[in-house]
This record gives C-alpha cells, structure tokens and sequence, in this order.
C-alpha cells in the first residue's frame, strides 16, 4: 500500500538469508508444519508449504486461537486424469504451468515460446505485521514476491505481487493478477457486486455462485460505472444483514481490472483479481519488475452490515491520505448548476456571497475558466484563466472567498484534450491513437496518453503551477470518458501495450508529486459520476464524486449501494434544484436530508432561491454540523433497504456512542397506513439517550424525549411519516452513560 519501499533485488537477497520472523507478531511461520498463520481482527488467514514445494492454502475465516488444529499443506490428489493436482490443490499464488486449469494467478509467454510457469518456494520474511515470500520458476529465472500485510484493527488482508524478470531477454505477461483467495469448501455461496451505468450507479446485484467462472471486469482503463472491483460473498442466501459470515474484498486500480470469481468442479469456491488480462501483454526487460495492484479482503460474522462496516472504518484509518478519515469533511458550494459555462468574476463573488451566508465552508468554481471553454467543444488542453472572464485573473475572486470564511476550490479535467484547443494544435501526437486510424471523440474530445512521460511532466507541471501561483485548497479532478484506440505509436510496437499500465501509473505519479509539493491540498475523483472510485485512487484523494444524478429519491439506492464498499466519509451528495432527472420534483427538507447522509454539499441556483428556501437551508445546514462526525466517521446500520419497497431508513452511530442519527424517507402513503417502528442499532444499551426529531419542514427541532438504549433497540421509534415524499431525521445524544 502507500508509503512501502521495496528493493529491485530483494528477492534475490531472500535467497541467500534465513527466514526471519517472531512468535509475538501477527504473522507467524511454524517451522514444524512449514505453516504461515496470519491473524488480524476477528481473523485468520492459514496457509503452508505442502510436499510439492508449493504455496497451499489452508484456511480462512473467523479467527481460531490454536494453531496446532491445523495440519500440514498436503496436494491434493488428482481427479482421474482429467483434473491434476496443481488443479485440484488450492494453490496460493498458481502459475499458468504443469496441467492447471483454474484461473492463474500469472501467465507469461518466454523468448523462445515457453509459456510454462511452476513457482516454487524459495524463502520468506517477517517484519511485524508484514510478510514477503519468494517464489521462482522451477527452471528459469522468474521471479514472485508475494507481499502480505495484516491490519490488526479491521481484520483486513492486503496482497499484492511483485513479478521479477531475473532472464537475459524480454518475457511477456499475459495476465498478472494480485492474489488469489479461496473460501471454505462447499456450495451455496451468495455473490453480491455492485454495476451501473452513467446517472445509475451503484446498484447492489444478489445472485448465486454456480460451478464455472463469473467475470467482473473494467476494459474501459478506468475503474468504470459499469462495474466497481468489490465483491462480497455468504452462504445460503442468508436474509440477515447483521449476522452471518461474509468474505469481502476490493482490488485498489484505477485503470483496467478484472474480478473472477470461480466455483470449480470439486466445490471449491475461489477469487481471483487484479490486471485485466484483456488487450494485455506487458513487455517486462530483463531485470525489470512489476507490482500488480493491492487486493484487499476480509472476513465477518456480522452480516453484510459488519462487512460494511470494517471496509468504512479500513478506508478512514488506513486508505485515505494525510489521516484526512479521522477529520470531518467540509460543507461545499459547487457553482456548476448556477453558471455553467456561463461564468465571470461577477457573477462568482455574487454566489460566494450567498453560499457564506448559508454557513458553507468551501466554495468551488466549476467548470468555464480556462482558455477558450465556453462550451464543452473547446479549451480542454489549455489550462490558462480565460482573460475575459477574469480579466484580473483568479486572486481578487479567491481572496475575496477567504474573507468569507471560506475556502476555495476549482474544477480540472487534467488527462483530456479538445482537438479545438491550442494544445491540440501543438502536439497531436500527445492524444491516445492508433496511426492512421480515426480518433474516436466522446463528448468532444480525445484522451491525452499519459502513458507517456512527456505527457505525464506537462500535466504536473501546469497543475503544480495552477496551485501555486494561486491560494486554492481543493481541486474537483473530472475524467468525462474512457478509453478508445488505446496505441502508443511511440514506442515499439511490442510494448504498446504496456499503456493499460503506465497511464494509470502516471496519474498516481502526478497526483502523488503534487501532493508531495501541496501538503494541504485537498482532491475530488470525479469520472462524470462514480466511474473512478476504488481503493488506488482513494489513497490520493480526500473523497469522491458517486453520481452526476442529483435526484433525491434516486440518490436514496446510489448511496446505499455506494456505501456497501465505501465509507459515507468520502461520498459527496449536493442538493440540487427540481425538476430533476426523472423530471421529479421533492421537497426540499427532503433533498437536504438525503444529501446529509455523507458529505454534504450545495448545487442549487442561488440566484433563485427565496427567502423561505434561505431559512430552511440555513437552519438544515446548522443541523448538519451537529452531526457530521458522526454520519461521517461513525458506523452505518442500513435500517430499511431502498431497493427493497416504499421506506428507506440508515442510522450512524459514534465510535463511543455517544450520539446516533436516523435519516428516514416514505416515497408515498397508501390507505393511511404507518410504517413500523425503527428498531435501531448499535446503542449504549444502558445509556439515556436525548432524542430530537428534525422533521425539516419548518427548519424547527422539536421537543427532545429522553429514552434507554434499549427501549430504542428494542421497542423502536416512531418515523410518523406520511403524504408523498416525507422525510424525518432523529438525533439521540448520551445524556447518561452506562
């Protein structure tokens, strides 16, 4: 993960030393068994070195204290002639070699046609909660480092491997995937993964694991809408979201990725994940090495919910940069839907004058700044301020927004180019293509190929100069379409392909080197909605952008779906005017409440606003800084499903429970009937709660009642909701602790 180090030829060095290790730490090698027994959380991941040499795994799930119940690695027997052991042994790390028919873990082509892979054990190296093994070829001179780290806090797992050409030629890898997990054998297993499109994402697929291999995948060079790299998997189709074993896990890439989740004809269930092997072959030189992305995974037997639950708190203390989980998110104005394009200095001041008084704490100018950008047919490229726009440039605009209290941000789309741009015109050469092809456009334009570190040094360089020479705290960094004609003419054509890599690798680059210059700097990943987020990304920006759809109602299954994989902390909801999508139109206390339920920020038109829409908001925006370390930072129980009928409900609870919040919302009342009482979850059940309904349609808190933990558990409380599109919020605070 972010911030290891690792030498060139370390696995070489391995060879030649001892294995290293402790009893007192997390990880462990029982020398008598030839056994690896890592143990974080509630966990334990087991796996050993059978009598073929070979990496086998053993077990994982709910922590056992004993290691002695576990037996040495064994291979499995063949199944006939038609399954050989290297298939029927559950291999930890399989090369493509030796009859293995399972999903490998690494397939790579040699000079001279070879493409059989068998990796051996070599050695191994313990330091503290972090284990590295090398494996090699048993003939030739390639080698795997196999790197595991074990967060004790979360019981999560992260994996990743390092492929070392130790050969006197070039070799091709044909897949390269992180890591390979297996669960308990047996069937009846439950897949859950989330899919979508654009203004439709995060939707929360249930279906069966049947024998054979089920694909989720992005082929588009980024993380994608269409499918997140999360998967979530239980048994027997278990109903309880708060009980149960789950198997989670989420591979960090933001370029092309490939999740497989695999039932093989002897019941065992077993993922694998990592590059995406289509349109792939890495050309590797000799002496060079390549990470794979880290695969991160877990393990409950609290539902679903817990699942959830680990990952919120695994991604804030561990994933985000600068400890930016542990803080609270700031209250935004994003000035898109006011302006569009249609931007000048007046008009900005005139908005960020509105937003402070509404009690915002960052102001953000969107899109229309720079270069010739007066619709989305030109400028991209051209990262100048527009001199008519801002003819005194951006310090008089961003001054000004201090002195308001707040702080300012500013909208970049840093990897595209419009062919109607001065860079362009300058350096064709700079955009992603194949020669003599046409260059496919989506919304006007092209994709530069930051494969290329030419490219990648431009981008940075005027990014770090657009920071500097300006006092900006946040950047909204955009990526409004994928990939097309993905070639490389530049470089020989046996490592164009190299590009799937190396652009990705370049956009970390950029954004870890201005971070590296910018400690404070603060970043949004926007991909036109949701289509960038993943556990690479998020160790470089401070939150993310779910859905161009601003909808409230559809909002309500977007963010539950979100929020299966990631944490509230980082998903940023506005609220916005009506109509809408859908061309639907809701209250606004009811927009406000659905956006509050993670990162809250502003997009309305508040040049239209009335006095009566100022007061609400005032007041909504006052409720929402009484609450946000705890909707943000706490642990979110999903009270009623979305996706499952006409009520949604979540309820955050503080890591001392000291405070909850319950965010309920009814789409529509028939026959006058009431929904059930809200049974929450999560409380001191000793404690006396304050309880405060916030219903929002008058910008008023009523009455607080004080009420047990466990009355609130048990018995529930009433959400009195009625009418069309209803909503309520609650906010219980500890009065008396247990």
């Amino acid at each position: 993960m972010k911030g290891r180090s690792r030498a060139i030829g370390a696995a070489w060095l391995l060879i030649l030393f001892p294995c290293l290790g402790s009893a007192q730490s997390p990880v462990r090698f029982i020398e008598a068994k030839k056994m690896f027994v890592l143990d974080a959380g509630n966990i334990s991941y087991v796996f050993g070195i059978n009598d073929k040499n070979m990496l086998q795994h053993i077990y994982w799930g709910k922590h056992v204290w004993r290691d002695d119940d576990f037996g040495p690695a064994q291979s499995l027997p063949e199944w006939a002639a038609f399954d050989l052991s290297t298939t029927t042994t559950p291999q930890e790390y399989p090369g493509w070699g030796a009859g293995l028919f399972v999903e490998p873990s690494l397939k790579v082509t040699f000079p001279d046609g070879n493409r059989d892979l068998v990796l051996h054990y070599v050695n191994h190296q313990i330091d503290g909660n972090k284990l590295t093994i090398t494996l090699k070829d048993i003939e030739r001179p390639l080698l795997v480092q196999l790197h595991y780290t074990v967060y004790p806090q979360t019981g999560i797992v992260e994996r990743d491997a390092t492929i070392e050409n130790g050969t006197k030629g070039p070799v091709v890898l044909e897949s390269v995937q992180s890591a390979a997990w297996y669960l308990p054998r047996g069937e009846g297993y439950r897949l859950r993964y989330l899919t979508g499109r654009w203004a439709g994402e995060w939707q929360l697929n249930e279906e069966p694991v049947h024998a054979g291999i089920k694909v989720l995948e992005s082929r588009r060079g980024s993380t994608s809408v269409q499918m997140n790299p999360w998967f979530a998997l239980d048994r027997d189709g278990n109903p309880d979201s708060e009980h149960g074993s789950v198997w989670f896990g989420a591979v960090g890439w933001s370029g092309s990725w490939r999740i497989s989740i695999e039932q093989t004809p002897h019941q065992q269930v077993r993922i694998t994940g990592g590059y995406n092997p289509f349109d792939f072959g890495y050309y590797l030189s000799a002496g060079e090495t390549l990470t794979t992305p880290p695969f991160f995974a877990g393990y409950t037997d609290q539902g679903i919910g817990g699942a959830s639950r680990i990952l919120h708190e695994f991604e804030r203390t561990e994933i985000l940069p600068n400890r930016s989980g542990l803080k609270k998110r700031p209250i935004i104005y994003n000035s898109w839907e006011a302006t569009h394009f249609d931007l000048n200095e007046a008009g900005q001041l005139a908005l960020a004058d509105k937003a402070a008084s509404l009690g915002v704490e960052r102001f953000v100018m969107d899109d229309g700044w720079f270069g010739q950008r007066n619709d989305d047919h030109a400028g991209l490229g051209d990262w100048y301020v527009n001199p008519t726009k801002f003819p005194r440039g951006l310090g008089p605009l961003i001054r000004h927004v201090k002195e308001l209290g707040m702080d300012f941000g500013i909208w970049v789309e840093p990897e595209m180019v419009n062919p109607d741009s001065d860079l362009y015109r300058k350096h064709p050469d700079w955009a992603m293509h194949f020669e003599g092809r046409p260059r496919t456009e989506a919304r006007n334009q092209l994709m530069l190929n930051l494969a290329r570190d030419d490219v990648r040094d431009y981008v940075f360089h005027w990014l770090d100069e657009l920071v500097t020479k300006n006092d900006i705290a946040f950047l909204k960094w955009d990526y409004n379409r994928n990939f097309s004609e993905p070639g490389w003419p530049d470089t020989p054509a046996a490592q164009q392909k190299n590009i799937w890599v190396r652009f990705t690798q370049n956009v970390y680059d950029i954004i870890d080197r201005l971070r590296h210059r910018h400690p404070t700097l603060e970043i949004e990943s926007c991909s036109g909605g949701g289509g960038r987020v993943d556990l690479g990304i998020l160790q470089r920006v401070e939150q993310v952008w779910p859905s161009d759809d601003t909808e409230a109602f559809d909002r309500l299954t977007i963010q539950q779906g979100f929020t299966y994989a990631y944490t509230p902390h980082i998903m940023v909801d506005w609220v916005t005017d009506v109509p809408n999508f859908n061309e639907r139109s809701v209250p606004l206390q009811y927009r406000f409440l659905a956006a509050m339920q993670g990162s809250l920020g502003i997009g309305v038109n508040l040049n239209r606003w009335t006095t009566e829409e100022f007061t609400l908001a005032k007041a909504m925006i006052a409720y929402y800084k009484s609450i946000n370390a705890t909707v943000q930072n706490g642990s979110l129980y999903r009270l009623a499903l979305a996706t499952q009928g006409n009520f949604s409900a979540n309820q955050y609870v503080s890591p001392d429970k000291s405070q909850a919040v319950v965010f309920a919302f009814l789409h529509s009342q028939q026959f006058g009937r009431m929904v059930s009482p809200l049974l929450l979850r999560g409380l001191d059940e000793n404690g006396i709660y304050s309880v405060s309904r916030i219903d929002g349609k008058a910008g008023t808190t009523n009455a607080a009642i004080k009420l047990s933990g466990a009355y609130l558990m048990s018995h529930g409380i009433e959400a009195a909701l009625t009418g069309d599109y209803d909503s309520v919020s609650f906010k219980l605070d500890r009065v008396q602790p247990n």
